[in-house]
């Protein structure tokens, strides 16, 4: 009989439990083929401050005490922390510190932007992992996971395409 009631219980209260777990990280990659040596792509890319020379949607960039301050068009706010910056990998890596607000609807994130050797060229690969704006189990539209994942993939699109206008026009 005890058995039978926990079962029952089991029965009832799992379901519910897995309804109920939250927000899922939300994965965004995109690539691009540059016609300029990784070594001055990966130059433009390590500059942690110096995001705004290549990135269209980025204001203005300020480091101070280890974190950059971006202010993107829209009127979003990002502070970043540097997690990591390889010149042996060409691998930068960082994390969201403050919440992305209405205008940048994520609530963390974690990214890297990698540099490859192509022939003749580069490639670059922007990847990160990121939560909606809404972390409770039904958010609003807007601050879903689509508008999430929207609004890093237009990010991420946008800088590689600067980075490569950047970087060729540079020679």
């Amino acid at each position: 009989m005890r058995s039978l009631a926990l079962a029952a219980l089991l029965a009832v209260a799992v379901p519910a439990f897995a309804l109920a777990h939250g927000p899922t990280p939300q994965k965004v990659e995109e690539k691009i083929e540059i016609k300029a040596e990784p070594a001055k792509v990966w130059a433009l890319v390590k500059d942690f401050g110096g995001v705004k020379a290549w990135h269209p949607s980025v204001e203005s960039a300020e480091v101070k005490d280890g974190e950059r301050t971006l202010r993107v068009k829209g009127g979003a706010e990002l502070v970043e922390s540097e997690d990591e910056n390889d010149d042996a990998s060409m691998t930068l890596g960082y994390r969201l510190s403050n919440e992305g607000g209405e205008a940048f609807p994520v609530s963390s994130y974690s990214a890297t932007i990698t540099v490859k050797a192509r022939e003749g060229g580069s490639e670059v690969t922007w990847q990160g992992r990121g939560y909606r704006l809404d972390t409770s189990n039904e958010p609003p539209e807007g601050k879903d996971d689509a508008s999430a994942v929207k609004a890093l993939s237009e990010f991420f699109k946008t800088g590689l395409e600067g980075l490569k206008k950047k970087a060729e026009a540079q020679g």
